[in-house]
Parts: C-alpha cells; structure tokens; sequence
C-alpha cells in the first residue's frame, strides 16, 4: 500500500469522526478566591463546536486522494 493511499484512508476516518461528533467538552480549572494560603478554584466547561459539512469535506478530500492514488 503506498503512502498516498494510506494518507487518503486517515484522512477520510478523521471526516468521519468529525461528521460523527460535532462538539467536544473540556474542563478547565480558575481561580475564584485567593486570599493567602486560602485559594478556591472551580471548573469552568467549554464546548468546541463545528458544523458537520467540515467532516463532509475533509471526507471528500480523502476521497479524492483515494483516487488520484489508485490512477498512478
């Protein structure tokens, strides 16, 4: 299997699972008080948001290099 094909097959797993999953969650931790040696920290949550279309996109660019692999 050549390298091209190879990169073809990753690239269109990875728009698969952007297709799949839209969003990802993470926590991150802040400062809220600080006085002295007293500190209280809270999570804070974001989300990371994307639209599906760029999974359809990166799935079509691994399509296309999927085939201009199996021309050569």
């Amino acid at each position: 299997m050549n390298p091209m094909k190879k990169a073809g097959i990753i690239i269109l797993v990875i728009g698969l699972v952007l297709t799949i999953f839209t969003t990802v969650t993470f926590f991150t931790r802040e400062k809220v008080v600080d006085i002295g040696e007293l500190a209280i920290t809270a999570k804070k949550r974001h989300n990371l948001k994307w639209s599906p279309l760029i999974g359809v996109a990166v799935m079509a660019a691994g399509g296309v290099i999927l085939l201009v692999s199996k021309k050569k």
